[in-house]
Order: C-alpha cells, then sequence, then structure tokens
C-alpha cells in the first residue's frame, strides 16, 4: 500500500508541475485538452498495471551465472486495450475533424462577404494620416527612445509592436519587457511603461511611465501573462492571440481571444476577449457583442486568413483537381482602418498564382465581417517590385503596401527604406496597371507625381479628380521650367494672383513652352489641393492663341 501511495503521489506531482508550467486548456473539447487526457490516463493505467502484474524472481546462481534479479511483466491484454481506448478515440475524432467530412463548414466558415465599390466604400486618402510607420520600423523608433535612458534599457527589452486607434490617433505601442529571471526578481511590480511610437508622424514617440506592465510574456510563475490568464480566468476555455492595447485613457490592457471549435478539433472560432489589466491583474471577459468600444482586434489574424484561403480552396469541394475557380490570399496582409474600425485587407490571386490579383477582401478584425472588391489588378508584391525598379539606381527596398483611394483610385502606398531601414522616399502604384508609378521625398511630393504619371500613361485607367474644381484667369508674371529627373513642370505666377503658385505638368498643353510674361493665360486647379501657396494645375489654356 505504501508502495502504490508513493508511485501515485510521484505521478500525481509531476503532472501537476506540468500543467503549472505549460497551463494547458482541460477541456477534452480541445485537442491539448484531450491529449493532455489521454497521456494522462495512459500513465496511471500502466503505472497501475506495473504495480499489480509485475513480478520480480531470482534465480539461483551458478558457476558460470551468479545471482540474478529478473523483473518480469505480464500484462493481460485487457489493459493494453483500455490504455490504447483513449488514443483511439483521440484519432478518430481527429479524422472527424478533418475537411474530409467537413468540406462545407471549412469552405463557409467565414460566411458570405459582402460585395462592394472600392471606390465609393473606402475613405479618400488623407496625406495627413497615411500611415508611414510599418512595425519594423516602429521597433527601430522605439529601441532609439529606449536607448535615450540607459539605465532602463539594460533592465528592459521591448515586445510585440501593436497598431491601434488610441483617441482618434493612430499608433504603435510598444510594451516594456523583463529582459531576464534576475531582472523579473528586481521588479516584481511590472517594468515602467511602453513606449507610443505614431504611425503617420516619425518623429512623434513618446515614453509613458506611470503604468506598470506587471503581467507580460516574458515574466515567472503567475506573473506570466499565459499562466495568469489560465488559471485566473481560461481553464477550460482556449485563449489564444494576446495584443497589448490601451484603452482611451492610457491604461494597458492584454486583449486574449476566446475561441472554441466548430468541429471537434478544428475549425476554431473566437467567440469573445479577456480584458487583462497590466497592471492590477483585473481581468473581465466579453462576448464578441459586449466588446468595449476601444478594442480594435477580436479577430486572431491567422483565423482570419486560414478561413479565407479555406473558403478559396474548397470552392467546389475538396475533389477540385482541376483547381477551377480556386484562389487564395497573396503573399501577406495589413491592418488597415476604415472610418474609425480596424481592418485586415489582403489581395486573392488565383492558385497556381502570379503578380495578378482578381480581387480584395477586407475583414473587420471585431465582428469578421467582410467585404470583398472585385478587381483585377497587380498583388502587394508585384507593387513593392514595381516601386523598387522605379528607384533602383538607389537599391531603396519598399515596406509592404498599404492600399489606399486617391481620388477614386485604389493605390497602393508604401515606404522606400535604405539598407539601415530609414524611410527616403514614398511610392504610389497604381492597383489596375502597376506600371504606373509616383515616388517623391514627401507624401505630398509623391501625391502630386503619381498624378502626373496616371494622366500621361494612356495605358491606366482615366484619372477622376473629384476634387472641387477652380478655374482662374490672368496674366502671366513669372514663368519658369523645371526638368525633375522625369518630366518637366511649369511653374507660373500671375498679377492677379501673386500670392499662388500653380505647378503645370508639360502635358497638359503644347502652348506652355511658347507662354512668356504678360500672356494671358486660363489654369484650372482642384480647390483644398494646395501646400504651402503651391497648386497643381488640372488644365491649362494660353488665350493669347486663340485671339490671334
Amino acid at each position: 500500500m505504501k508502495k502504490k501511495v508513493i508511485v501515485y503521489g510521484v505521478i500525481t506531482l509531476l503532472i501537476g508541475l506540468y500543467v503549472f508550467i505549460q497551463a494547458p486548456v482541460l477541456n477534452p473539447l480541445y485537442f491539448d485538452g484531450a491529449f493532455f487526457y489521454c497521456a494522462v490516463i495512459t500513465i496511471y493505467i500502466l503505472a497501475a498495471a506495473v504495480l499489480k502484474f509485475s513480478k520480480i524472481t531470482v534465480e539461483k546462481p551458478s558457476q558460470e551465472r551468479p545471482l540474478n534479479v529478473v523483473p518480469k511483466l505480464n500484462f493481460p491484454k485487457k489493459v493494453i486495450f483500455i490504455a490504447a481506448a483513449p488514443w483511439v478515440l483521440l484519432i478518430l475524432c481527429s479524422i472527424a475533424s478533418s475537411v474530409l467530412f467537413n468540406v462545407s463548414a471549412f469552405r463557409d466558415q467565414l460566411g458570405e462577404p459582402e460585395t462592394r465599390v472600392f471606390e465609393s466604400d473606402m475613405q479618400a486618402v488623407d496625406t495627413r494620416q497615411i500611415p508611414i510607420v510599418d512595425v519594423e520600423l516602429a521597433a527601430k523608433l522605439a529601441d532609439k527612445k529606449l536607448g535615450e535612458r540607459p539605465a532602463l534599457g539594460s533592465q528592459v527589452v521591448l515586445g510585440e509592436p501593436t497598431i491601434q486607434m488610441v483617441d482618434g490617433k493612430l499608433v504603435w505601442v510598444v510594451p516594456l519587457q523583463h529582459s531576464g529571471f534576475f531582472k523579473w526578481i528586481t521588479n516584481l511590480d511590472g517594468t515602467p511603461g511602453y513606449i507610443v511610437v505614431s504611425a503617420t508622424n516619425m518623429t512623434d514617440v513618446q515614453y509613458v511611465e506611470g503604468h506598470k506592465i506587471k503581467y507580460q510574456p516574458s515574466a515567472f510563475l503567475l506573473q506570466n501573462l499565459h499562466r495568469y490568464l489560465r488559471f485566473h480566468s481560461a481553464l477550460f476555455t482556449g485563449i489564444t492571440d494576446y495584443s497589448f492595447e490601451l484603452n482611451d485613457d492610457g491604461v494597458p490592457y492584454w486583449v486574449a481571444t476566446t475561441y472554441r471549435n466548430r468541429r471537434f478539433f478544428s475549425l476554431p472560432e473566437a467567440t469573445g476577449v479577456i480584458l487583462l489589466n497590466a497592471t492590477t491583474g483585473e481581468a473581465t471577459q466579453y462576448a464578441i457583442d459586449d466588446v468595449p468600444e476601444w478594442v480594435d482586434r477580436v479577430q486572431p489574424e491567422d483565423f482570419v486568413t486560414t478561413q479565407i484561403n479555406n473558403k478559396g480552396e474548397y470552392v467546389h469541394g475538396i475533389f477540385n483537381f482541376a483547381n477551377k475557380d480556386k484562389y487564395r490570399t497573396s503573399e501577406g496582409h495589413i491592418i488597415v482602418y476604415n472610418e474609425g474600425k480596424c481592418y485586415l485587407f489582403t489581395g486573392l490571386t488565383s492558385v497556381g498564382g502570379d503578380d495578378s490579383a482578381i480581387g480584395f477582401i477586407m475583414v473587420d478584425m471585431v465582428t469578421k465581417e467582410s467585404h470583398l472588391y472585385q478587381m483585377a489588378g497587380a498583388t502587394e508584391k508585384a507593387a513593392q517590385q514595381s516601386a523598387e525598379g522605379k528607384v533602383q539606381h538607389l537599391a531603396y527596398k519598399a515596406s509592404f503596401p498599404l492600399i489606399i483611394n486617391v481620388e477614386g483610385q485604389p493605390t497602393y502606398f508604401m515606404t522606400l527604406k535604405d539598407n539601415a531601414g530609414l524611410v527616403k522616399q514614398y511610392a504610389m502604384v497604381n492597383v489596375s496597371d502597376y506600371s504606373v508609378v509616383g515616388v517623391g521625398e514627401t507624401i505630398s511630393a509623391t501625391v502630386k507625381n503619381y498624378e502626373q504619371t496616371l494622366r500621361n500613361s494612356s495605358g491606366s485607367a482615366s484619372f477622376d479628380n473629384t476634387a472641387e474644381k477652380e478655374e482662374l484667369t490672368g496674366k502671366v508674371l513669372r514663368i519658369a521650367s523645371e526638368f525633375d529627373g522625369s518630366s518637366t513642370v511649369y511653374k507660373i505666377i500671375l498679377e492677379e494672383h501673386a500670392n499662388m503658385i500653380f505647378l503645370v505638368p508639360a502635358d497638359l498643353s503644347n502652348e506652355l513652352a511658347l507662354t512668356r510674361e504678360g500672356d494671358g493665360v486660363s489654369i484650372e486647379y482642384a480647390k483644398g489641393e494646395e501646400e504651402g501657396g503651391i497648386y497643381t494645375a488640372l488644365s491649362f489654356d494660353n488665350t493669347e492663341f486663340r485671339q490671334s
């Protein structure tokens, strides 16, 4: 009896230690939980069998052979069957979870996207609000800010940057985390704050202190984020995708997605979130419909992309060997904001893939509502290559593109970086025709170059400038031409409007090269597009030639 108590006690202690360290979900409806229970049942059955059926025999010694102790195990077949039963059940459930028996569930999990028109659905771009800082640059800028505090830099490391909308401002938030076990021991009350990097302004980087990050992935024991959430709020609930977000008051939270499986161990579906105050440890669980407005994302990105790919892979069932109408996501995706909501945006390309996209899909990261834009064009990768080709003599690398609406034109926007990862220029590539590329050292210059390239390109979609237009007439006070390396632009000042400088692309009119000071002209431009008194002309006419 004492021997059994010791054996079972040691086994139970080891299992308990495993549960504490790994913090698995203790629900057999999840694969991890089912595997755990199968292993525990098998261990106890085998331990009981060893204790009951093992025998030790002592063979008599002889001159050729000394005393020999031989353990013998003689398990009845029923023990083996009982030990194997949980594993057989696990395998059967795994097979039943496969796409072979659930093809329609795999195909339809995302739901049917609503087809929309990109030009009317996506807000026209505000050049002051284009996110120019990507995750790699955000990490560099945060690291630079951390380096300004040498004493702090030796104590902590940067966590994963998360893009989010905080009080109407698009930012990257980077938590400070413990750099090791001994740093955690000496800072049990948490790391001292986080860094906020503006997504639209590279010079706007702030270190925010006053909010200790006590619960985090790099902490130990019950301050470890996963372990604390598991034992505090989700012992029998699936949790995944921890993102660091701030509420509108700047209080840091960890947002963990809760999920369930729709078919045995497959088709995970987000059900809500657990909001964990990173300082106090207060945790509250919410269903999707009740999530606070400041929470930007509930749906894990890998859940969404997998569901999009499943919809494209099984569009005509599992045995579609001809790949008829199959599609998949393009290589990469990006988080975008439209009308204050957070979306995952990615291109769709045919299976067998090339540089062409057959459409684009945008999925709400809270509700999973999806919008489909059926428009042919370049994939994100093709757009990057086109932008890099424009500046190949500089060897800049393009960031992963953001798709924006430039005066009704679906357009890829990306930054061009040098080998040090610093932004040197910007690029815009037309989605429909990725040979139409605009570059510049400022966003406004890039927009102007892009619009001019659109007008010059006979093979591109027509440029529809929907902005309000105004026409001015007057006499030319000054005129000069400037060549930027790819095209000629005339700069004109009128006597009647001396505070306005008009930029007139040479291709707008053959009369430009013949225009002189004192000539009467008519210039049409877009209202609201000025920058520092500089206006881009939409049309030009020298009235002197018309009168003669």
